[in-house]
């Protein structure tokens, strides 16, 4: 089948989790062919196996191109450039008014859509709905649509619809400056719409949808549903709504606006997770994201990432590798990581076993603002443990080590994992942490603080520890430290969970089941130049003379 996989800043362009999973797909399934359209995407694109191609690709650009930079953008990436850049008549400005005030309603409105509570609640979402889809089909028709969300008409439209009655309190607070801004991020956000991907010969031709992410990622698979009725599936390993809320680009925006922006983001997941023919979250937290926000539970079926085990195979059959007093941290060095509360619970540690240590090995961040929590951290556990000397004349050393990873000291991941006893999370925040499936790879007992999917990864295999507790972190370090049995057992536990549920075998397993049960159900669409359908019925594949013979003569079944 030709499947259409949706990709926003990732595969083919750029690599990182979801480009990895995105590239073992499509190498993995090399029975479907998959035609690519990338969001985001800018530069060369990876190498491509046979089965696979880039269909199309649009660069969005940022908040901050100029009028050159955003000219350009319009008359290579919205369609039309001519239509694009022509100001609408009257006729389309009043189809344009119309179906923004429906989407700005649906926004606006109380409550969460999809939640079912209340009719204004549902009447909220179907109104987001409507208004969405006819600027789709007004860009698709005529474009201009990204210049039309820029106009003084969107902004009179959005006010209006912020101060009617039944708004949000929060979005009836907004002032101009809120209004502004908010218009532009929303310009963004629909981008998609006014894609020339919606053709016959573009997403039409697709027998299936798959996005690899949420939100603006599935909006062309929205689009290929309304206009050709193309099933779409929906793959989240990390929920948008939830990096949207958890985002520290919005500190510094006015409530108002970051209650209009929340409403908008979370509109859109519900007319997602509506439409969508299945939905594939990576793991149960993410599942309940989904459901939080409408989605039904007979249409969610959870599909762990795929992890490649082979290169930690080596570390994960020997035992006895690793010093036995050594604890490893690895990540991104960021706050949500809660190191500062790592580095209190080993004081504990240290007072309780004094030839304790702990490598921290941070994973390079593109983040240029981690340097300075970095630093900080560093300087806390300078004061917290100061460099050790076994006597006056001997140069000192701190039990805490901090390395980067592909350095010296920490060359490979599996090299890491390799040289501590236990492996360590501390985080206060998490969606599906891939550090402790790694380690589970390397048979390595873990201790993880409670939060995201750690416990549905863990699965007993680990000890688990409330987040921000430093007493609790270090009693089940040092349960593990002193009692190398359990630790080797637990290790051993982790590695065979691991092997079982998080491998890309069974990845690709998963996704090979549902391309063929969601075309099942699919309506069936005949297109130019397919050919006659069952022109070879199946009984004539099967080996025997009777059924070559029959193909040869040319009748297209059996000899009777």
């Amino acid at each position: 089948m030709r499947i259409g996989l949706l990709t926003e800043g990732g595969y083919p362009y750029a690599t990182g989790e979801s480009g990895l999973w995105c590239e073992r797909l499509v190498h993995g399934l090399g029975q479907h062919q998959f035609d690519l359209y990338a969001l985001g995407g800018a530069g060369t694109p990876r190498p491509l196996p046979p089965n696979a191609r880039v269909a199309r690709s649009a660069h969005l650009g940022g908040s901050d191109i100029g009028p050159a930079a955003r000219n350009l953008l319009e008359r290579t990436a919205f369609g039309d450039h001519r239509a694009a850049r022509r100001a609408y008549g009257r006729r389309e400005r009043r189809r344009f008014v119309e179906a923004f005030h429906r989407l700005a309603v649906g926004v606006c409105g109380e409550d969460t859509a999809g939640t079912g509570e209340n009719e204004a609640a549902a009447a909220s979402g179907s109104a987001f709905a409507e208004g969405l889809y006819a600027l789709a089909e007004l860009a698709r028709e005529r474009g201009g649509l990204p210049g039309a969300l820029r106009s003084d008409d969107a902004v009179r439209t959005l006010e209006a619809a912020c101060r009617a009655p039944g708004a949000r309190r929060g979005a009836a607070a907004a002032g101009l400056p809120d209004h502004l801004a908010f218009a532009e991020h929303l310009e963004r956000t629909l981008r998609p719409l006014s894609l020339d991907w919606y053709a016959e010969d573009a997403l039409g031709a697709a027998d299936l949808c798959h996005a690899a992410a949420g939100g603006t990622t599935a909006l062309p698979g929205l689009l290929a549903k309304r206009f050709f009725g193309t099933p779409l599936l929906v793959t989240e390993y990390g929920v948008q709504l939830r990096s949207h809320y958890l985002s520290a680009a919005g500190a510094d925006r006015s409530t108002p606006l970051r209650t209009l922006l929340a409403a908008l983001h979370g509109r859109l997941a519900a007319e997602v997770y509506g439409q969508a023919a299945l939905l594939t979250p990576g793991n149960a937290h993410a599942r309940r994201w989904q459901e939080k926000c409408g989605a039904d539970r007979a249409r969610i079926r959870t599909v762990h990432p795929g992890m490649a085990a082979d290169r930690f195979a080596e570390v994960g059959e020997d035992e006895e590798s690793g010093d036995p007093a050594t604890l490893v941290w690895v990540g991104r060095v960021e706050p949500a990581k809660d190191l500062i509360a790592l580095l209190h619970a080993f004081a504990e540690i240290r007072a309780r076993q004094p030839d304790a240590r702990l490598r921290i090995v941070a994973v390079p961040a593109r983040d240029p603002g981690s340097g300075a929590y970095l630093a900080h951290i560093k300087g806390l556990a300078a004061q917290l443990f100061p460099d050790e000397a076994a006597g006056a004349h001997a140069v000192g050393e701190n039990p805490v080590t901090f390395e980067e990873l592909g350095g010296p000291e920490a060359p490979t991941l599996e090299d890491t994992y390799a040289s501590g006893a236990v492996v360590v999370l501390s985080s206060v925040v998490e969606g599906f942490p891939a550090s402790l499936v790694e380690a589970m790879f390397c048979a390595r007992a873990t201790v993880s603080t409670d939060v995201g999917a750690v416990v549905e990864i863990i699965g007993g295999t680990g000890l688990v520890v409330p987040p921000r507790n430093p007493r609790a972190l270090a009693d089940a370090c040092l349960a593990l430290l002193r009692e190398p049995e359990r630790r080797h057992r637990l290790g051993a536990a982790a590695r065979a969970r691991a092997l079982e549920l998080f491998t890309v075998e069974q990845n690709l397993a998963a996704f090979r089941g549902i391309y063929l049960e969601l075309l099942s159900h699919a309506p069936v669409r005949h297109r130019p130049g397919d050919g006659v359908p069952f022109a070879h019925p199946a009984e004539a594949h099967v080996p025997g003379s009777w059924a070559h013979k029959a193909v040869a003569a040319g009748t297209g079944a059996p000899d009777a």
